[in-house]
């Protein structure tokens, strides 16, 4: 029998967007960065001219608009002008490489490519972004972040498609199964592929982070991640849909990240493990700098009790832990006694989950064959949702890998207890099996995590042919911090997790991140494989 959320009765209706604001407070500050400040009538007028000039470079609906952009306003901005123009928005993770870059822009088939102007020497190194049917739109902003008119080669400017002389048009209104947005997964286990949410889709994931968060017009929501990536723009649109003010980040860093929550008034901060570990760890880091915030979300890895601890020790209160994917959404959020719309409080032994499902979802956790197993038994996570992508651009085979009969196949493993808590055990591709036992390394993670002389950890299994696979932990040390010996980290991991401990212990000056800034296991499991590869004679 699946296990289901509570209930969500429509989606949210993206036409309407911008329509709370607009309504009730058109004069009032909508988005915010470091050099533009937009009131709600100003985003609605900016956003419809950049749709208007898309479509005056012959752009039609339904066409993929790729974008290479850092954090900035103006990519908002661009969402919701492709929304508008019946466009498909399709960002790129900005530390594509050009080969990157071409294997996005191929899989899209992208009509134009919107691109920061310090990217032009990828740019020049891309097969494919100097032919698209309809080009460039070099996007430039000085230091102090206002636009300017740089652009590469004889590209328009992003700056001259939204001058306040050009005229607006009629705009289309977008079938609610047409395309909205591509993401492109992270790559962890092989090449990205393209996310197709439809309007609609989309709607839904809207509608259920409105529900899970409780989102209202009094908020300010702060992207503390990469807005091209589904974390950060999904909250982003659904922050303006309940008419709540969202900022943007320039920088990512701790540093920039704990300035803006003390001048703003922060209310909703969503950051991945990575990058909360160093804001926390910000020697500057203080109680009164999260006093406004009511949740910091965090996700897209697993929360180790390590960074709960550190997060709780400097903010008095606790990481809200969510799971999702780029192809489903936020599915599960951790819930707290005090909070709008928990489920009660999380009872005892259940601090280390990933919470209860989110409204609108279903989930099932099944065997190899299919079955449902039994409470506390791991096994692979199906999710059922309104919201879960149609399918892989271009992919029909991926595709019927992983949706079957509505259900999606996450690929995770997990164990869903009795009173409906979820439990991350790990990807299906990731695990390590040492002599026949499952070791997921998240799980080892966290036991090296704790060390206090440990940045960041990645484990991943190294074939060997007596054990199958030996557990070896990459890490980067804490500033300034003493190296422990290997034997001393593997004791330390042994005390807390018992045979799952690292073998071996490498240690890194800096640690790879994947698309989405999450440690690279995929990366780490090459640089292993390599270092086991037959020499040639």
């Amino acid at each position: 029998m699946p296990i289901s959320g509570a209930p969500l009765e429509q989606p949210f209706y993206l036409p309407d967007l911008l329509r709370h604001g607009l309504e009730n407070k058109p004069d009032d500050v909508a988005l915010v960065s470091t050099a533009t400040t937009r009131t709600w009538r100003q985003l609605d007028e900016v956003a419809r001219r950049l749709a208007t000039s898309y479509l005056d470079l012959g752009l039609k609906p339904g066409d993929r608009v790729a974008s290479l952009m850092p954090n900035r306003a103006s990519l908002i901005v661009h969402y919701v002008a492709c929304l508008k123009a019946g466009l498909v928005a399709t960002p790129l993770n900005y530390r594509y490489m050009a080969p990157e870059i071409d294997h996005a822009l191929s899989v899209s088939g992208a009509s134009l490519l919107l691109v920061h102007v310090e990217r032009a020497d990828d740019v020049a190194a891309s097969e494919l972004a100097g032919r698209l049917p309809l080009g460039l739109v070099t996007f430039s902003d000085d230091e102090e972040g206002h636009l300017s008119d740089a652009t590469i080669g004889d590209s328009p400017s992003y700056k001259a498609l939204v001058d306040p002389s050009r005229p607006l048009r009629e705009l289309p209104d977008p079938a609610p199964e047409a395309p909205a947005i591509i993401y492109f997964t992270s790559g962890s286990t092989g090449k990205p592929k393209g996310v197709v949410h439809t309007h609609e889709t989309l709607g839904w994931n809207l509608a259920c982070f409105h529900r899970s968060y409780s989102i209202g017009p009094d908020d300010i929501f702060l992207p503390g991640c990469s807005c091209s990536h589904v974390g950060g723009s999904l909250c982003s649109l659904a922050s303006l849909s309940a008419g709540a003010r969202v900022d943007v980040l320039r920088d990512l860093t701790g540093r920039q990240t704990l300035r803006l929550l003390r001048d703003t008034g922060t209310t909703i901060l969503v950051m991945l493990p990575a990058a909360l570990f160093g804001l926390v760890r910000d020697h500057d880091a203080k109680p009164a700098d999260f006093s406004t915030l009511r949740y910091c979300i965090s996700g897209g890895d697993k929360v180790s009790a390590e960074l709960e601890q550190e997060f709780h020790k400097v903010a008095g209160f606790n990481v809200t832990e969510g799971y999702g994917m780029t192809e489903i959404g936020f599915a599960t959020r951790s819930a707290f006694s005090w909070e709008p719309d928990a489920q009660g409080p999380v009872a005892d032994g259940h601090h280390g989950s990933v919470g209860r499902l989110c409204a609108g979802y279903q989930a099932e956790v099944r065997d190899e064959n299919g079955q449902e197993v039994a409470p506390g038994a791991e096994g692979r996570l199906w999710i059922k949702f309104p919201g879960n992508t149609i399918g892989y651009w271009e992919n029909p085979v991926a595709t019927a890998e992983t949706i079957v009969d509505g259900w999606f196949d996450t690929g995770d493993v997990m164990a869903l207890d009795e009173a409906g808590y979820f439990w991350f055990r790990g990807r299906k591709k990731q695990i390590i099996i040492h002599d026949g036992s499952n070791i997921c390394p998240q799980e080892v993670e966290e036991a090296v995590l704790a060390h206090p002389a440990v940045a960041l950890a990645g484990v991943v299994g190294v074939h060997n042919l007596v054990h199958g696979e030996n557990v070896r932990a990459y890490i980067t040390l804490v500033p300034g911090a003493p190296r422990p010996s290997d034997d001393d980290l593997i004791a330390f991991a042994r005390a807390r997790v018992g045979y799952k401990a690292p073998e071996e212990i490498v240690v890194l000056d800096e640690m790879p991140l994947n698309a989405t800034g999450k440690v690279h296991r995929l990366l780490l499991k090459e640089m292993a494989a390599k270092e086991h590869a037959p020499r040639e004679l």
